[in-house]
């Protein structure tokens, strides 16, 4: 047993072996600050066995504590966890290395917690990828919490205490009076909350039962970044760039719109949700979300704040596609996660990188530095236009496949209200690259060099046009979810 789960372990015990031992060499900084990349490397390279093992058919599953016959924590690899385990090591890889950029470059305090925390955050979200149930998925979920609290107060002064309680008292809050009751709702009319294909609710739960059974998750999962539970994601921007990129990109909203796509595909069943019309309400709410959050991103000066509301939206796609529940919006939701992770991922490592080589943050300061920094907003330019779903960008795939699902359940409402969000998405997101290359500069601007902050930007903005040409094996896992296409 322990031999055919060897790599889901290794790959569980890589970023805590990473937050050891950067506490004990923290004065070898050179070496403390390559743990991160190392160890993004291994459990990248063991997530890629783990999920060849998944497309072979191959179980994997390994108990943790047996708490009755029917009740365990325990870790189960599905398709799903399968994609988002390769999305949280792979990016580790890059974060772990542009974070070494950040913060050198802009001589930050406390770096030997900073990696420490980012670290065990790191398997904090491996650990939700893998959960077998939804009791295993809650613990893990709370652990995620609490360890990149420590991330967005990083700077321990007023403002980031106070962001720090907002993110605490939001997602505790949710999770504690929504997502629990949630939890043992499912317990009780199933008698089990195991993650089973095709879901565990079919002729247990009445309809109208089971829209409200929804919305508690969704909700509950205050993660997910759902209006009016949203306000913690700007407020976070306090903290550190590769905080930005962790929560946006790597671990905690993909987190919540992973465990909510885990919740629709595995404990209701898409299809249950598609005939039942429990989605409904969701729908809805995912549309005032995401059209909401466009328009307030257009109003924001500040980058990382722009950002921030763009990805409240992009959350959104990502819940709709599941409340639709049809083959393909499924397809595309899922698909999403990957794609919207590397683009927006892309997107902070340029914010960051503006940042410490000149200082900015307002949007309406960029005139003219294109020229000067002409690979950063390159890597900006192709981020943003995945995340507007442009082709040749791996963002294309999915929203491509969300207006397919739209499409395929007769929802032209929906179809049109996409159309209009993508328009306001081109507006936000392309500004800050016209402004750099199209407009005069306002002021003289000392640009210092910092390649590390630029350089996995780079190669992230490289990877979203691989994404595109190299799609099949994503689509490979996420069809064991859905159904042949």
């Amino acid at each position: 047993m322990i031999n055919s789960n060897m790599f889901l372990i290794t790959a569980l015990l890589s970023p805590i072996l990473v937050t050891i031992f950067t506490v004990i060499f923290s004065s070898y900084k050179n070496f403390r600050d390559s743990l991160g990349i190392i160890g993004g490397i291994v459990s990248f390279i063991c997530s890629l066995v783990v999920a060849q093992k998944v497309i072979n058919n191959e179980t994997q599953e390994m108990i943790i504590v047996n708490i009755s016959n029917n009740l365990d924590i325990f870790f189960k690899v599905t398709p799903l966890g399968a994609i988002f385990s390769l999305l949280c090591s792979g990016l580790w890889i890059l974060a772990a290395m542009y974070s070494v950029g950040y913060m050198r470059g802009n001589n930050e305090s406390n770096q030997t917690r900073f990696y420490s925390f980012y670290s065990i955050s790191i398997f904090g979200a491996l650990a939700i990828s893998w959960s077998g149930n939804l009791l295993t998925l809650f613990i893990f979920y709370e652990f995620l919490t609490f360890s990149t609290y420590a991330l967005v107060a990083h700077k321990q002064d007023e403002k980031s205490f106070r962001s720090g309680k907002l993110y605490l008292g939001i997602l505790v809050g949710t999770s504690v009076m929504l997502f629990l009751p949630a939890i043992i709702w499912v317990w009780i009319i199933a008698g089990t909350t195991d993650f089973t294909a095709g879901g565990i609710l079919k002729d247990k739960i009445s309809y109208s039962q089971s829209a409200i059974l929804l919305m508690l998750f969704s909700f509950g999962i205050g993660k997910a970044a759902l209006m009016p539970f949203h306000w913690w994601l700007p407020a976070a921007m306090v903290a550190p760039t590769p905080v930005s990129a962790l929560l946006h990109a790597v671990a905690v909203v993909k987190a919540g719109v992973f465990s909510v796509l885990m919740i629709i595909c595995y404990i209701f069943g898409y299809e249950f949700i598609y005939e039942s019309g429990s989605g409904y309400l969701l729908v809805w709410t995912s549309v005032i979300t995401l059209f909401l959050a466009s328009v307030i991103a257009m109003y924001q000066d500040d980058l990382k704040a722009r950002l921030a509301y763009s990805t409240v939206s992009q959350l959104s796609y990502i819940v709709l596609g599941g409340a639709i529940a049809t083959h393909y919006s499924v397809i595309g939701s899922i698909s999403n996660i990957m794609m919207h992770g590397v683009g927006k991922i892309t997107l902070f490592f340029c914010a960051g990188a503006i940042y410490v080589c000149a200082k900015i943050t307002k949007i309406s300061d960029l005139n003219g530095i294109g020229i000067t920094m002409p690979f950063t907003f390159v890597a900006f330019a192709f981020g943003a236009l995945s995340i507007i779903g442009i082709p040749p960008f791996g963002g294309s795939w999915s929203k491509f496949y969300l207006l397919l699902g739209a499409a395929q359940s007769e929802l032209t409402i929906i179809i049109l209200i996409l159309a209009v969000s993508t328009i306001l998405n081109t507006f936000y997101l392309l500004e800050p690259v016209f402004r750099a290359f199209f407009l005069d500069k306002k002021q003289d601007l000392v640009i210092r060099s910092y390649p590390l902050t630029i350089f996995p930007a780079i190669i992230s903005s490289l990877l979203i046009i691989i994404l595109f040409f190299y799609v099949e094996p994503l689509l490979k896992l996420i069809n064991m979810i859905v159904g042949k296409t």
